[in-house]
């Protein structure tokens, strides 16, 4: 694979699981439409930041490891490929129909979804003030491993061969921080129609299913590929 293949195909996978809902998106569209654009920049900051760290850490921790050994690069290439095709067929297979954004005040529905809110990684616990937006999109990446699960997982894939692994994995995180920064400032910009267009059953569940698709593709290329 080439470096300009390996980036296309990276830009390509991950601007899908960018604009897929997830609770980024939803942290990020609730904060702009209850408490303005200005907090919701900050944190769709700290929310990419956490990625940067992430990746960072993948790069320099996994990226070394890669580097230097053969077995961990086949294991974590089984283990990887294992990862994306369950996560694919679980998006493909049972895709959801509805993305909540905020719950309903009232019954009890409203009092699950808010005790769920308040349990979110970096939902509370945080200083106030203007800092206190970007620490709690920077808590809510940090603090969820299926962040840095799925890095490990997806990154050292598009690793052509002979390119140095810690700094382009690096790259590949800065990439995805780069499109997530371009969607949350969509975000942002269109709160009120992006917000009903992913409450949409139809919009979701293609999403999910597009993506998931996208992912066993990814995990079959992982487990056929070689060094």
């Amino acid at each position: 694979m080439t470096v300009t293949a390996s980036l296309i195909s990276f830009l390509i996978a991950i601007s899908l699981l960018t604009v897929t809902p997830g609770l980024d998106t939803a942290l990020v569209l609730r904060t702009a439409a209850t408490e303005g654009p200005g907090n919701a920049l900050r944190a769709a900051l700290g929310i990419n930041v956490g990625c940067l760290m992430w990746g960072a850490a993948v790069a320099f921790g996994a990226g070394e490891l890669l580097a230097a050994s053969e077995l961990a690069y086949t294991a974590l290439k089984w283990a990887g490929a294992a990862y994306l095709c369950w996560l694919g067929a679980q998006m493909l297979l049972r895709p959801r129909t509805g993305f909540e954004l905020d719950a309903k005040p009232g019954g009890k529905d409203g009092a699950r979804r808010n005790a769920a809110q308040n349990r979110m990684p970096g939902a509370a616990g945080v200083p106030g003030g203007r800092t206190r937006w970007f620490l709690r999109g920077l808590l809510s990446n940090l603090l969820n491993p299926k962040v840095g699960v799925f890095y490990i997982s997806f990154l050292p894939q598009f690793v052509p061969a002979g390119e140095p692994v810690v700094p382009y994995t690096f790259g590949l995180s800065a990439i995805h921080v780069a499109v997530g920064v371009v969607w949350c400032g969509s975000l942002i910009l269109a709160t009120r129609p992006l917000g009903h267009l992913l409450r949409l059953p139809r919009v979701v569940k293609a999403l999910d299913r597009i993506t998931g698709a996208v992912f066993i593709g990814f995990g079959i290329k992982l487990a056929l590929s070689r060094r």
